[in-house]
């Protein structure tokens, strides 16, 4: 029993730091290390003279570390042990400060845009889930299930640093072979614009294909596509909303050139909303 004797006097200690410790907004470290002298020696005695060197640091990683050496030991323990370090994004829980990227603004839209680009899928191929970003904190959520029995014909998402003139970031159907998980982001090019009027506000769509889908990627412009694949794509947008009482108009697809016009354009309308922002 008398080996761990000692125990309480280091848990006291420890505590004791603890309540020490500034624990506000700025990194602070306190350390307290100790020889067990002739106060605790006849505790030691019991385990072969050692003593313990107690450290106790405060950081945002908040890691302790109590360690015991004896004293024939003591001339190899040059250096202490680095203490275990957590990740960022626990730390950033303990801080209660959020460290995801969001991916409207923090997602790079990439050095080809206007013409290959980055984009954000929130929408499956195949779902009938209507996901959209949340732009306060940067998740996909669920909007809504579609009330007729259709399904997104390709996946669908925005293109990150763009800002159209409802306040959102650049719809955009990517025509490629497989359904994509929603908060993905990859690589498309734009093949042209599907001018369509949604409730009577302009809502128009970039379609793209994947740059890099073997099966896709040789597309440059909309009309290279099948004409049965447009009549596709344009019925369900005329009819996804019928059961919402809601009108959607969609217009004649235009070519990759309005594509890329109309993707410059709402860059540079968010490149001037972040100026402004900044100047506020």
């Amino acid at each position: 029993m008398a080996i761990f004797c000692w125990v309480p006097a280091v848990l006291i200690t420890s505590l004791i730091m603890l309540i020490l410790l500034d624990i506000g907004n700025n990194p602070c470290e306190l350390c307290l290390r100790f020889s067990v002298g002739e106060g605790l020696e006849w505790v030691l005695l019991a385990i072969g003279k050692c003593y313990f060197e107690v450290s106790i640091s405060y950081r945002p990683d908040l890691c302790m570390r109590v360690s015991g050496m004896s004293n024939e030991a003591e001339a190899s323990q040059q250096q202490q042990r680095p203490s275990p370090r957590l990740n960022e994004r626990i730390l950033s829980s303990l801080s209660r400060r959020s460290v995801a990227a969001h991916p409207w603004h923090d997602l790079e839209i990439g050095s080809g845009a206007p013409t290959i680009f980055n984009c954000v899928v929130e929408i499956t191929k195949g779902s009938k889930v209507k996901y959209e970003l949340d732009k306060k904190t940067g998740l996909i959520m669920v909007d809504r299930v579609l009330y007729s029995s259709v399904v997104y014909p390709h996946n669908y998402g925005f293109i990150p640093r763009t800002l159209c003139e409802d306040n959102d970031p650049l719809d955009v159907l990517i025509l490629m072979q497989e359904p994509v998980m929603p908060g993905c982001f990859l690589r498309a090019r734009a093949i042209g614009l599907m001018p369509m009027i949604d409730q009577g506000e302009k809502d128009d769509k970039i379609i793209a294909v994947c740059a890099d889908d073997p099966e896709y990627k040789h597309y440059t412009d909309i009309k290279e596509l099948p004409p049965h694949r447009l009549l596709e794509i344009r019925r369900f947008f005329e009819d996804y909303k019928k059961n919402e009482n809601k009108t959607v108009a969609v217009n004649d697809f235009l070519p990759s050139a309005s594509s890329f016009e109309a993707i410059q354009h709402s860059m540079d309308l968010y490149a001037e909303y972040i100026m402004q922002t900044l100047k506020r």
